[in-house]
């Protein structure tokens, strides 16, 4: 990359570069990035809609689904134009539309273990948009095995889960000590419980705001924490917690 933002770069992203946590070195930190989004639903949608907005330079999306009429009024780049269609392809196209400027690399596929190791071995940061803790604890176990950044998230009805998690740092918790025991099915699962559109847009938006800060190197992001929260009654908490001796990650 060159050592200086075009003119057409620095008039694009003029608003954030402005900031001075982000500024000429911040935003070329940005362009350099590479994050894969996992799920393309609720929180699939407003985390590339904002980092691509950024300037995320090369963005993966992992989604095997379907556009369906049902996740229109939470899954903000679909319209009913795009029911039918597979979700990777209309972010691809809705993306480059947006900003030209960031590479989308999408896979058509449901992420297993067979394929994921392929998947992420060119990102940096990974972010959880799926809809299962299966998909949940399967990019936590390889996100510690490979060094990868996780931004994980989780909605129902009016609450939303936000991790963040290092893996670089050996002193670094996981998403499974946290949840140390099997989580049934229906927790935080929006078909079962049922969702309010706006509350996966926030928790999204979120997550890419982690990620952003983690490109950036910033202080005060979610690394060891839980944001906790409660839409319905506004109320937001943050909580810490540690690593467990018997986790998977007692090794990292």
């Amino acid at each position: 990359m060159k050592n200086t933002l075009s003119k057409k770069q620095i008039e694009r992203y003029s608003r954030q570069i402005v900031l001075k946590n982000v500024g000429i070195i911040g935003q070329k930190g940005i362009l350099k990035s590479k994050v894969l989004v996992v799920g393309a639903g609720g929180l699939g949608c407003p985390v590339a809609d904002y980092l691509c907005r950024a300037g995320v330079g090369l963005m993966g999306i992992v989604d095997h689904d379907k556009v369906n009429i049902s996740n229109i009024h939470r899954q903000s780049f679909f319209n009913s134009k795009d029911v039918g269609k597979f979700k990777v392809k209309v972010l691809k196209e809705k993306i480059k539309l947006i900003n030209p400027l960031t590479k989308t690399v999408v896979f058509k596929e449901k992420i297993t273990n067979k394929n994921i190791k392929k998947i992420i071995k060119n990102f940096n940061i990974i972010v959880d948009g799926s809809d299962n803790f299966k998909t949940k604890f399967l990019l936590n176990k390889y996100s510690i095995k490979y060094k990868k950044i996780l931004i994980v998230g989780a909605i129902s009805k009016f609450d939303g889960h936000i991790f963040s998690f290092n893996f670089k740092n050996k002193k670094t918790p996981c998403l499974k000590c946290f949840y140390q025991s099997e989580i049934p099915e229906e927790i935080l699962n929006c078909e079962a419980e049922g969702i309010l559109g706006p509350v996966a847009g926030i928790v999204g938006n979120i997550q890419a705001n982690e990620v952003l800060k983690s490109i950036l190197k910033l202080k005060n992001n979610l690394y060891g924490f839980i944001l906790i929260i409660d839409l319905l009654n506004l109320n937001f908490r943050k909580i810490s917690f540690t690593k467990k001796k018997n986790c998977i990650c007692k090794n990292m």
